[in-house]
């Protein structure tokens, strides 16, 4: 396949224009190696990695490949925790706790997401990967410059045309566009109103002539049909995520798998209930009945403190009603196959779609 615009790939050394999305808790070393040995940006979500398994991390995938890879943190403001919004969330999900037969007070749970610091840049700094990626906006400027002066590409994902300005005039070497239709938390920074949040067809064209780095289309893009719709649209490339789901490499667990294949285009929504920070999943009872969007639920990511529990709770009985089904909008593209198969079978549905129009 000959690309038209190659933007993107002399930018990040690869040979097609298909990133695969940074999804923390259910992308694997193993499909970011499988992505980019396959000619795509593969991802490791550092989200949740703390700078000693950060490098485990990034020592197996140095071990593995020499492709490009992309090194995913989020941004986010630690917030200042907040005994009495705690304790209206408990209160909200007392009946839950008890149904489930835990202690009103059970202790906080679930993986910690910090953001990137100064510790987890001077791994960064050891190991040099060609490109890190930012969620929430961008770190403070000094921890930017160092890597960039490393010759670190660093990209950020943006929700709007303004955000997209914000990430380039901050040196982001391409930007994300994050449509709506989106799977996993919103990428917003500058304005949490997601009502007011774009459509993909509608942000990439806006974002296109907002700035002048490349740009890679997100959400809601699961096949051949839509990586040539993105390229029409001006974007440079893509960022796949739930079309990654049901591949071997992903972490996806089988509750989250079967809910996968049962789900419909119009089987999600976003939801704060699992983090206080919203994001798009599939609708299970938890989401149903606290939310989607709960006004109860603390700042991110708060909120996984107390939700966490009813998660670990339940999922061994065989029960999702109260884990996250992160999914985008078209979770029927989602095919069961190798993480580097996919790779391979969008390139060559782009290549016979664009072929129709040429």
């Amino acid at each position: 396949m000959k690309w038209q615009d190659r933007r993107l790939l002399d930018l990040f050394g690869i040979d097609h224009p298909i990133l695969q999305a940074p999804m923390a808790g259910a992308s694997s070393t193993q499909m970011a190696i499988a992505v980019s040995e396959a000619g795509g940006l593969g991802a490791v979500a550092a989200a949740m990695l703390t700078p000693e398994t950060l490098r485990t991390e990034l020592q197996l995938v140095q071990q593995a490949t020499a492709r490009p890879v992309n090194i995913n943190f989020f941004v986010h403001k630690p917030p200042t925790p907040d005994a009495d919004a705690d304790a209206r969330w408990r209160q909200r999900l007392a009946a839950y706790y008890h149904e489930l037969g835990l202690a009103p007070d059970a202790g906080a749970g679930g993986p910690v997401r910090a953001p990137f610091d100064a510790a987890l840049c001077e791994v960064i700094l050891e190991y040099k990967p060609k490109v890190v990626s930012f969620h929430f906006g961008l770190p403070d400027v000094p921890l930017v410059e160092r890597l960039r002066i490393a010759g670190i590409v660093v990209i950020g994902s943006a929700t709007s045309a303004e955000e997209a300005r914000w990430l380039e005039a901050r040196g982001c070497g391409a930007v994300i566009a994050q449509g709506v239709e989106a799977g996993g938390h919103r990428g917003m920074f500058l304005n949490d109103d997601i009502a007011r949040q774009a459509g993909t067809m509608a942000l990439v064209p806006q974002v296109v002539d907002a700035v002048k780095v490349p740009v890679i289309a997100a959400g809601g893009i699961g096949d051949g049909r839509g990586i040539a719709a993105a390229l029409a649209l001006g974007a440079s490339g893509v960022q796949i995520g739930t079309g990654f789901l049901l591949a071997p490499e992903a972490r996806t667990t089988p509750l989250h798998r079967a809910a996968l294949k049962q789900a419909t285009d119009n089987s999600t929504t976003l939801t704060n209930v699992f983090t206080g920070r919203p994001a798009r999943g599939i609708v299970n009872r938890y989401v149903r009945e606290v939310g989607p969007m709960s006004p109860d639920a603390p700042a991110f990511p708060l909120a996984a403190g107390a939700a966490y529990p009813l998660r670990a709770a339940s999922e061994p009985k065989g029960s999702n009603d109260f884990m996250p089904l992160w999914s985008g909008q078209a979770p029927t593209l989602v095919r069961e196959m190798p993480s580097a198969a996919l790779v391979a079978g969008w390139v060559k549905e782009t290549a016979a779609v664009l072929k129709r129009f040429t």
